[in-house]
């Protein structure tokens, strides 16, 4: 922790490590996972179920913040591997690697076990036929990746036409909700729906660049109150779901993702950029730094693994005779607890067994130059 250059963007690491506990979280206690009638596993959220839950979206459905911190990382790795002379390939092969040793072993492991399964005796149904919901968060480590492979382009892109750039994805972004909402071309859908994220990376990089969690409080505000504006009237007046996740029954502003993400990233990047100068005193702080610290060491492994331990305690579950119960009752909300500790626990023994695959992916690299004078999170 004293090692900790004093130019270290600690929001950047700390908004890293919120989205992990966030999505994890989630995961863990918000999802009302039970059997279907073919014995599958299904896991909605309790959205619907709870008065004004979708006005919680707007700040729990963090994965813009994920490509906002993706954003930012990536044009720090970007200028230091110009700094020490890396080529694009170079720095691109480096980054990949970081992000898919680590789900590489995770997918063998997993692979493994499935073919074992269906080698013994009896029926068997592969995970994607009774658990898809276990690999539903897995998008996110394709789109990244995607982004990653294009940083040398977006990232010179952004250096030479700054906020232009962002104009642009903005348009193209209306065009195809006009042509996807307006004319029902399903394609367009999935066409806006990677220039959003490309939108939210984009926005990372003038995190960085601009240096928006050090500008005027008038400006932070701004910065917010745009976003906000934003998801007020796609919700209130274009007919976007309120809600920022999938709920039971509503449209999804996920899958595809829409505009209304587009709008909920400039909002979070405004929430953090407000609450920036507070946060970096607080981050100073031994007892809240070294948390972040912690979480960061193995953020991908938590995000790879942190299904599997869920998926653990519902077998044990299931074992001991419990019964899972498929609406948000009263006796669902009183287990929360349970599905926050007992995940935990094997969630502890599950990254003391993989974090060291993705600390050797972070190993192997070139020595770095001096950093630029304000070090970012890489």
């Amino acid at each position: 922790m004293a090692a900790t250059p004093a130019s270290r963007d600690r929001v950047v690491d700390a908004a890293r490590a919120l989205c992990i506990v966030v999505v994890t979280l989630w995961h863990w206690t918000l999802s009302v996972t039970h059997r279907t009638a073919d014995g599958s596993l299904t896991m909605p959220n309790p959205i619907h179920a709870v008065p004004g839950g979708w006005l919680a979206t707007w700040v729990l459905q963090i994965m813009p913040v994920f490509f906002l911190v993706g954003g930012y990382a990536n044009l720090v790795g970007w200028q230091r591997a110009q700094a020490r002379g890396t080529t694009a390939g170079g720095f691109v092969r480096s980054r990949l690697r970081r992000l898919l040793w680590p789900t590489a072993v995770w997918a063998l492991i997993w692979l493994a076990g499935e073919l074992i399964a269906a080698a013994l005796p009896g029926p068997h149904r592969w995970m994607w036929e009774w658990f898809p919901g276990y690999l539903t968060p897995l998008w996110f480590l394709v789109v990244y990746g995607l982004l990653i492979a294009v940083v040398p382009i977006t990232a010179s892109l952004d250096a030479r036409y700054g906020a232009r750039v962002l104009a642009v994805l903005v348009l193209l972004i209306a065009l195809g909700s006009v042509a996807h909402r307006g004319a029902g071309l399903a394609w367009a859908g999935w066409v806006t729906a990677g220039l959003v994220w490309l939108f939210c990376h984009q926005l990372g990089y003038a995190w960085r660049g601009w240096e928006l969690g050090r500008r005027p409080l008038a400006q932070r505000l701004a910065v917010a109150g745009a976003g906000l504006a934003g998801l007020a009237g796609l919700t209130a007046v274009a007919g976007y779901p309120a809600s920022m996740v999938a709920t039971a029954g509503v449209e999804s502003n996920i899958f595809p993702t829409n505009a209304a993400i587009a709008a909920l990233a400039v909002f979070q990047l405004g929430l953090l950029v407000l609450i920036t100068p507070a946060a970096e005193r607080l981050l100073r702080h031994p007892a809240a730094w070294k948390p972040v610290v912690a979480l960061n060491v193995g953020a991908l492994t938590i995000f790879l693994w942190h299904m599997t331990a869920y998926l653990v305690v519902l077998w044990a579950y299931e074992g001991l005779g419990g019964t899972l119960p498929a609406e948000p009752t009263a006796g669902w909300w009183a287990q929360r607890w349970l599905w926050l500790v007992a995940p935990s626990v094997v969630m502890v023994v599950l990254v003391g067994l993989f974090v060291r695959v993705e600390l050797a992916a972070r190993r192997s690299r070139p020595r770095s130059s001096p950093p630029p004078a304000r070090e970012g999170s890489e």
